[in-house]
């Protein structure tokens, strides 16, 4: 957790092809951003979470958009370091705790919330930020659940990465919008943000 506060920008991955795996985590790296979510969307999602570390032992390297036990038992058994979820699931919820895995659940309900909380998590991915509020939501939440801090995602982008990083509830944000293009630049102009 504190180096994901540390860093407050969480890169959403989607490696499509094994070969871009090393190319994409060492772009993050020489950016200044060495942690990435490394999403279960694509067939090879699993191999490439393996190889990256390997690779990259010292990079903070997560599972994202885990929604089911099965993706989690595997991804913990690779080594992640966190696992993200677009919802909330209790056998994941219980797996993490078992393992000692943070897990950071999506959730954008007070019921949702609740849930989350019972099972002792209150850091929270909220996603699709943009979708449901964004920071204008998340404040009102923190009013009946001040325990809550979150990690929007979806909306969040270079623009608007300040706003959301000035309140004091925001762990972090995530996104893929520094994997186009110059990910090196995008990822110190992140950095430039972050740190000053």
């Amino acid at each position: 957790m504190e180096r994901v506060q540390k860093y407050k920008v969480v890169p959403v991955v989607v490696i499509n092809n094994i070969e871009d795996t090393i190319p994409t985590l060492k772009a993050l790296v020489d950016g200044d951003l060495p942690i990435a979510e490394i999403t279960f969307r694509t067939a090879c999602a699993k191999e490439a979470i393996a190889l990256g570390i390997k690779e990259f032992p010292d990079m903070l390297i997560g599972a994202g958009t885990v929604i089911n036990v099965q993706q989690c038992k595997e991804a913990i058994d690779l080594g992640v370091k966190f696992i993200v979820g677009p919802g909330y699931n209790a056998e994941v919820s219980a797996l993490c705790k078992q393992r000692g895995v943070p897990y950071f659940p999506g959730c954008v309900t007070p019921t949702e919330m609740m849930e989350a909380i019972a099972d002792g998590w209150t850091t929270l991915k909220f996603f699709p930020a943009n979708v449901y509020g964004g920071l204008k939501a998340m404040k009102s939440l923190a009013g009946p659940f001040p325990q809550v801090k979150f990690i929007p995602t979806g909306g969040v982008d270079a623009a608007n990465l300040a706003e959301y990083l000035a309140w004091d509830k925001i762990e972090a944000v995530g996104g893929s919008w520094m994997m186009k293009g110059d990910i090196v630049a995008k990822c110190q102009e992140i950095y430039g943000i972050v740190n000053g």
